[in-house]
């Protein structure tokens, strides 16, 4: 039954984080910077695959937009009060690269988020430049976006299935995607995919055997029943 239920677990689109990112740049309550702070993290979340520790951990000096890569090499452990220390596991120190167009987008709004990116300062920190707490943050910003956007209660390990799910489906080979995700072994990254939806089937199978006719009649008829 375990098994069955991981394989429902909520996952977000690019497309689905870019309709919530665009929700929270017109949220009421929260400052322009607020704002535009949590839809930049919302679009490299969805782009990037890092876990919500990681990301709120960055720093400045962990991004290249020259070369598109993002290091990981330290996580906040949302216990401490999100106190900045070592990753998860040996597997989560890695160099991500954001190369697919859904990558660049992500890279260009945080390009233009960041007033300074060459320091050792926290991309995404609060007012005092200390570390952002993730429940704050679904507080204040996801669970209300998703609410208003009819989508699903799910947290940000959600975008991070997202993006595992979009990599998979590219064809991306399976060692360079097992590092990308910092997972320890294939099959932590197999349970990240999660039960393919009917449109991903349609879009795959008719990007590789070119029948989108039949297949499309197929969703149509299922949709029907």
């Amino acid at each position: 039954m375990m098994k069955v239920q991981s394989r429902k677990k909520v996952s977000f689109s690019w497309t689905d984080a870019e309709k919530i990112a665009e929700h929270v740049r017109k949220m009421d309550g929260l400052g322009d910077s607020r704002r535009e702070q949590y839809a930049t993290l919302i679009l490299l979340a969805a782009a990037s695959g890092l876990r919500c520790s990681e990301l709120l951990a960055l720093r400045g000096n962990d991004l290249d937009f020259n070369a598109s890569t993002i290091i990981v090499d330290e996580a906040s452990d949302q216990r401490t009060s999100g106190k900045i220390g070592e990753c998860k596991n040996s597997a989560a120190y890695r160099t991500v690269l954001l190369a697919d167009s859904e990558g660049r987008k992500a890279m260009k709004a945080l390009k233009k988020f960041l007033e300074v990116t060459q320091s050792d300062a926290l991309v995404f920190r609060s007012k005092r430049g200390g570390p952002l707490l993730e429940t704050t943050i679904l507080s204040q910003c996801l669970y209300p976006a998703l609410n208003a956007l009819g989508l699903p209660k799910s947290g940000f390990d959600a975008f991070r299935r997202g993006c595992n799910r979009r990599w998979e489906l590219a064809g991306l080979n399976p060692a360079v995607h097992r590092q990308m995700m910092g997972h320890s072994s294939a099959t932590m990254t197999s349970l990240y995919t999660g039960e393919i939806s009917l449109q991903d089937v349609v879009a795959s199978v008719s990007k590789t055997f070119g029948n989108k006719i039949d297949v499309l009649e197929i969703m149509e008829t299922e949709a029907a029943a």
